[in-house]
């Protein structure tokens, strides 16, 4: 390869020996033999030549080829031409000394890089912290106040992963990468942008898998779920959730997914499985109960499973399970109204609020249905997620329908719903919906 070439691809950029050995991290007499031809790039070494030249690795394998005429020299080769006038295999002892201490400055270059790390224990916790912060205001701050916060500190870590650290700090930071790819999935179903989510949850799933953490794969099962939940992809939403299942080992995860199964199944008409999920996540928390997990959007309190169990037992659609729905909704608002104001989600607190509504409309009890809305029509537009868009689309279509035709005091609240429904939100539904 001419030195030429070495120093500058067409059209990219040109460097000395020894900025391009500093690039590559390699011995600057590395470069020196591949610019006499007498030893060529490792193929794993390529790819990165190729980026420090700005070239293609098409172009580069154009640059290594020895010119027409001369013998090629094998990638794995670090030898030398024999001197001329003697047998083949006989070689200069100047070039082996030289070609000796250049392997001994590359094991040491390698020692350097094995030995030292873009991170420490006081970055990881550091990280930790933040995550545990961002969960936790996640569930109580308006979307707008967290979402740059949780996009920044993403490419931090994603940055640090493409630096040099320990096998356990790389698990570490896969695990918090993964976390705050889950916040950034929660974050694009709040906007309904349900392509972008998914993307999120692959990465998070892919972070997980590379940390080696069951934890994390049982939480990007629960969030893929709710992706194909509200794609109305009931199906894929169940499986997804009871997917997770063998991966939920502590704490509350185990209640989500089957909270999550259970919701699924009821929307497309399974009672039987529906109603178990229900009583197996109840089961489940109480197995789980006391054990230690990230707190926030990380967590399933036990509000969250009540307003679930609300939701569930709603869609079965059937009088004997109305009453249910009903205390379990109540009993969900109840439990988000006391709790510290931390730990008070808006949105579950919204749409329990919306399940209420609609389990008294079908009930008859108009005046319930007011009271159970009062709440959420006052929500400013920071606070109203796709998710609650959609149940107040959904319930503005209940109110339309035929049998509550000649009801005047239906037709006002059905006035006011629909008038809802056209105020400024986090998000349009009827455009991010798929």
């Amino acid at each position: 390869m001419q030195k030429a070439r070495v120093h500058s691809a067409e059209g990219g950029s040109r460097h000395t020996q020894e900025s391009l050995a500093e690039a590559l991290g390699v011995d600057r007499t590395t470069i020196g033999r591949w610019e006499s031809g007498r030893a060529t790039p490792q193929p794993w070494m390529r790819p990165k030549l190729a980026k420090a030249l700005r070239t293609s690795l098409d172009q580069l394998a154009v640059l290594l080829s020895p010119p027409q005429g001369e013998p090629a020299v094998p990638a794995q080769s670090s030898g030398h031409a024999p001197a001329a006038g003697r047998p083949q295999g006989v070689r200069d002892t100047g070039l082996i000394v030289e070609a000796v201490a250049a392997d001994s400055s590359e094991s040491a270059l390698f020692l350097h890089f094995a030995s030292t790390s873009n991170v420490d224990s006081t970055l990881l916790e550091q990280l930790d912290a933040d995550i545990v912060r961002l969960a936790k205001d996640y569930v109580s701050k308006p979307l707008t106040d967290v979402f740059q916060d949780i996009s920044t500190l993403r490419r931090a870590v994603f940055d640090l992963l493409r630096g040099r650290q320990r096998p356990h700090q790389t698990a570490h930071l896969y695990l918090a990468a993964g976390r705050l790819c889950g916040l950034a999935t929660h974050v694009a179903l709040d906007l309904g942008q349900y392509a972008a989510a998914a993307t999120h949850s692959r990465t998070a799933w892919r972070c997980a898998e590379s940390a080696g953490d069951n934890g994390l794969r049982a939480w990007v099962r629960s969030v893929q779920s709710l992706i194909a939940y509200w794609q109305q992809n009931y199906r894929q939403a169940a499986d997804l959730a009871r997917s997770g299942l063998p991966y939920a080992i502590v704490g509350t995860i185990a209640a989500r997914l089957l909270s999550l199964e259970a919701r699924a199944a009821a929307a497309i008409g399974d009672t039987e499985r529906a109603l178990r999920a229900v009583e197996a996540a109840a089961d489940a928390r109480h197995a789980h109960s006391g054990e230690s997990e990230l707190p926030g959007v990380f967590t399933f309190p036990d509000a969250k499973q009540w307003a679930y169990a609300g939701t569930t037992l709603l869609a079965i659609n059937s009088l004997p399970h109305l009453g249910r729905a009903i205390e379990a909704s109540s009993r969900a608002i109840t439990l988000y109204e006391s709790a510290p104001e931390e730990d008070r989600s808006s949105g579950d607190l919204q749409a329990a609020r919306l399940d209420l509504a609609t389990a008294h409309l079908v009930n008859g009890d108009i005046d319930g249905v007011h009271d159970a809305l009062t709440v959420v029509l006052g929500v400013t537009p920071d606070r109203r997620t796709a998710s609650i868009s959609k149940r107040l689309h959904a319930l503005s279509a209940r109110l339309a329908e035929p049998v509550y035709a000649r009801s005047p005091m239906v037709m006002g609240l059905r006035e006011t719903v629909r008038e809802a429904c056209t105020r400024p939100s986090l998000t349009n539904p009827t455009e991010s919906a798929t």
